[in-house]
């Protein structure tokens, strides 16, 4: 955190100087760990093992918050009778498993008699045999120290001082934050991993209160913002599912019967969807017609960006944008995307610079090798020249949800434009030729509602997109109070005052709303509040804006005690005002403001109305936090530890290696390591140094920056450098099933072998910002990474994997090859890894988690 995000880090160190205690978990003494109390050495892949172990300690030793659990989480839910366990023969399977469709029966995992999760039966006891509770106690009983130590390489000794200080840093007068980055993300079982901490913070009362919760570091100012309005192909803006094209969500109703939860907040899905369909479609949306629900894309297959370079490579895809990102360095397997791009007819690249993406035809490691020849690709490249955001206007969303307004602090140079600018002006275009045509594909461009007024540059103006977003009334009044941007582009009013929160939207078609859980932020008092800067208090209300409704810390009922009152005077937040009869506080009550702590539901009550005075979790039907999670997750209610797809030994608690659902779009270009092979013993994760971002379009052209950090490195520890006789600053070969790449020679101790049952492994580090443009050149370390996608999000895992290294130069134009083949050849089957499907096998389910775990970008 200190090198990837030092501005965030002087919050941590805030802390520290009032005397928190800095944990920090890393295969790698880093500037963090520097700076941290402990320094948790793991090998790379372990994590559910560590975390899973202290969720046991807590258990076992009687540690949780009862208090809070029992009344707070779903400990007490009963389970089905048929629902079984992967511990139960140890296999790594839960019940519902389809060998053959390599996916998940998921009907097992919910609740005695209640497939829809709301009023489940409940022993507050703990002690029924099939409460989530006993079911989490028995799951990780076999994650003692012992095991932590054999599969993560952390003595006792070391886990039991990190168990200590969580918990005497939990309770009703002490909480503890969890910060995580990609080394989490970028797993076989990422979206797992954070769900062992959320069942650890849950189980230590950590969530909703002041100083908890679990903080995602985003690899960009507004990651978060591109999940909650999203450039993602599974969900629409307010994590709303994208609808299905199997035929389940044919119709509007089809859709909203699916989606749509008997209690809780979800109930009011309709409102918020429909109010999506009149921002889309505006007076073309009606009831008549579905609101347009026709016009909307549906999902027929996993859509994800892996998908597309698969087809790209088959020849099966015709043309790419490329905005924002560079694939050609960030992508895992960059080899076998730059090959792809040369299987493209056409790319359009807007970036700042000339990155590799836009010029693999002409200057890429494959043109230098005479894997590809300039003459004999067909790809047209469309360069076009993109203004930064310190150029432009808008917001930035962090991952405290908080929505902050820029100002410009430049204009653009010459022709470069903001992505605003281009998107509107691509689909003023598109729309016009959409207009001339009567072919029925061009039916959802004819009807979309672009009345967004433009600058004299052809530029609309921000604020108009963000009343939008926010949600106004459909009925146009010009002269009504409230009305912000109310004029479109062809001097017709458009729409009415703005609405004052997401409670407004109604599913009649009244309200139009680009993503409802943004609403409030420019509302009808014509206020940016993403442009505050005014704080009144510790939580910074006056300061942007926060969503849902501006409270800072979500789930804070969670704040109070189940009767009401605040858990300690020193952690108050909300709090239930017995003489008012309504919720108050420091911080805007995310719950009902006049539903008592003594409220019950009689089981007959829907939406809100179904939620008790004293379940804090109001998105879940049963308004508690989720230790066993019933529906949502691809991969298993309870998290497990797996293997890396490529990993030095086996899965020492289960016979299956690796996370069955895993998507490994195995083809030749993309195999994987067996576990244990002996061609490639040493384990490789990347990480991101403070002078460089991302793939480096954006810092590896500026000469200063440049200066700090002129090459591409690869950190050992002397043990393994003294083992290949390598010395410190020498030249060295890294080769995977995927290629190789060459770098310098970092030795150090600040990454140290691993002993894990006997066996001792070496792990490596090495950043992945380099590229062959620029002034400064490297290869690309993501050229080793396979492509893989975690069943939940179908993000890659690029935080250990296998690999060998070879003192010495790689050879450079045609000789690459021959050399090559001496460590991976090429013939032998495309699935070398055992559990790995062979091509065309199914790929198991559909991702589409991204609506309750957010995409974390590597770009």
């Amino acid at each position: 955190m200190a090198e990837a995000h030092p501005v965030g880090f002087r919050w941590v160190m805030k802390a520290k100087e009032r005397g928190a205690t800095i944990i920090h978990v890393d295969p790698r003494f880093s500037r963090t760990s520097a700076l941290a109390d402990i320094w948790v050495p793991i090998r790379a892949g372990g994590d559910i093992a560590f975390l899973g172990g202290i969720v046991r300690h807590i258990i076992e030793n009687n540690l949780f918050f009862r208090d809070y659990v029992v009344h707070f989480t779903n400990a007490s839910c009963i389970l089905r009778e048929d629902f079984r366990d992967t511990d139960e023969g140890a296999t790594g399977f839960f019940s519902g498993w389809d060998e053959q469709q390599r996916a998940y029966d998921k009907q097992t995992w919910f609740y005695e008699g209640h497939p829809d999760l709301s009023f489940p039966q409940r022993d507050l006891t703990l002690q029924h045999p099939r409460c989530v509770f006993q079911t989490l106690r028995r799951h990780f009983a076999r994650y003692t120290p012992e095991m932590v130590e054999k599969i993560c390489g952390i003595s006792p000794a070391l886990f039991q001082k990190v168990a200590d200080a969580l918990v005497s840093a939990s309770g009703p007068d002490k909480t503890t934050a969890i910060c995580y980055a990609l080394g989490w993300t970028q797993h076989s079982k990422g979206a797992q991993i954070i769900r062992t901490a959320s069942i650890l913070q849950l189980l230590l009362g950590n969530i909703g209160r002041p100083g908890g919760g679990i903080l995602a570091l985003r690899g960009h100012a507004s990651i978060q913002g591109s999940t909650d309005i999203p450039t993602l192909y599974d969900i629409l803006p307010g994590y709303l599912p994208m609808p299905r094209g199997d035929g389940s969500e044919e119709t509007l109703r089809d859709y909203l019967t699916h989606q749509t939860k008997p209690t809780g907040l979800w109930h009011n899905f309709p409102a918020y969807f429909i109010s999506l369909l009149k921002a889309y479609y505006g007076k073309n949306a009606t009831a008549e017609n579905d609101f347009g629900y026709n016009w909307v894309p549906k999902i027929t297959r996993n859509h994800s960006f892996f998908e597309f370079v698969s087809d790209m490579a088959d020849g099966k895809m015709e043309g790419m944008f490329v905005m924002g990102q560079n694939p050609a360095v960030a992508g895992a397997n960059s080899r076998l995307q730059r090959r792809a791009l040369s299987k493209l007819k056409w790319l359009v690249i807007r970036d700042m610079v000339e990155i590799e993406a836009a010029a693999f035809w002409a200057d890429s490691p494959e043109i230098e090798r005479g894997e590809l020849k300039t003459d004999e690709i067909e790809t047209e490249v469309f360069f076009f020249p993109a203004a930064g955001h310190a150029e432009n206007d808008g917001t930035f969303t962090n991952t405290q949800r908080l929505l902050q307004w820029r100002q410009p602090a430049v204009p653009p140079p010459g022709d470069c434009r903001s992505d605003e600018w281009f998107m509107h002006q691509l689909a003023v275009r598109l729309i016009a030729k959409a207009k001339e045509s009567n072919d029925p594909m061009d039916e959802p461009l004819r009807n979309l509602d672009w009345w967004y007024p433009e600058d004299e540059t052809g530029m609309p103006p921000t604020e108009a997109i963000l009343a939008e977003i926010n949600g106004w009334y459909t009925n146009p009044q010009p002269d009504a109070n409230g009305v912000v941007c109310g004029l479109a582009r062809n001097g017709n009013p458009h729409h009415g005052s703005q609405i004052d929160g997401y409670p407004r939207l109604k599913s009649d078609g009244s309200t139009a709303c680009g993503g409802w859980i943004y609403s409030g932020v420019f509302g009808p008092d014509k206020v940016n509040k993403a442009n505050s800067r005014n704080s009144k208090d510790y939580l910074g209300h006056g300061w942007g804006f926060a969503w849902p409704g501006d409270r800072r810390i979500i789930y804070n009922r969670a704040s109070a005690a189940p009767t009401g009152e605040p858990w300690s005077e020193r952690k108050k937040l909300v709090w239930w005002d017995a003489a008012q009869r309504k919720w108050t506080g420091i911080d805007q009550p995310d719950f009902p403001l006049e539903k008592s702590p003594e409220f019950r539901p009689t089981g007959n009550e829907s939406g809100l109305d179904g939620i008790p005075g004293d379940a804090p979790f109001m998105l879940h039907e049963d308004g508690l936090g989720w230790l066993h999670v019933a529906k949502g997750l691809q991969d298993g209610p309870m998290p497990t530890h797996y293997e890396p797809l490529e990993s030095p030994v086996h899965n020492a608690l289960y016979s299956r290696d690796t996370n069955p659902v895993v998507n490994w779009f195995t083809r030749q270009e993309n195999r994987f390591a067996p576990p244990g092979d002996p061609r490639f013993p040493f384990v490789l994760t990347t990480y991101r140094l403070t002078e460089h971002h991302t793939a480096g379009g954006m810092s590896r052209f500026l000469s200063h920056l440049a200066e700090l950090q002129p090459e591409l490195f690869a950190e050992m520890s002397p043990e393994l450098a003294g083992e290949l006789r390598i010395d410190n600053g020498d030249y060295i070969s890294i080769i995977s099933l995927r290629g190789a790449i060459e770098a310098r020679a970092l030795v150090s101790r600040r990454i140290r072998p691993i002993h894990l049952n006997g066996k001792t492994v070496h792990q490596i580090a090495m950043p992945f910002h380099f590229g062959s443009a620029g002034p400064v050149h490297g290869d690309a370390t993501n050229d080793l990474v396979p492509m893989s996608g975690e069943p939940n999000v179908t993000i890659m895992e690029a935080k250990a994997l296998a690999c060998n290294i070879v003192p010495g130069r790689l050879p450079r134009g045609p000789a690459f090859e021959n050399w090559l083949d001496r460590y991976v050849p090429r013939s032998g089957p495309p699935n070398l890894h055992p559990e790995q499907p062979p091509p065309g096998a199914s790929r198991g389910a559909q991702a589409g988690g991204h609506g309750e775990h957010g995409k974390i970008d590597n770009r």
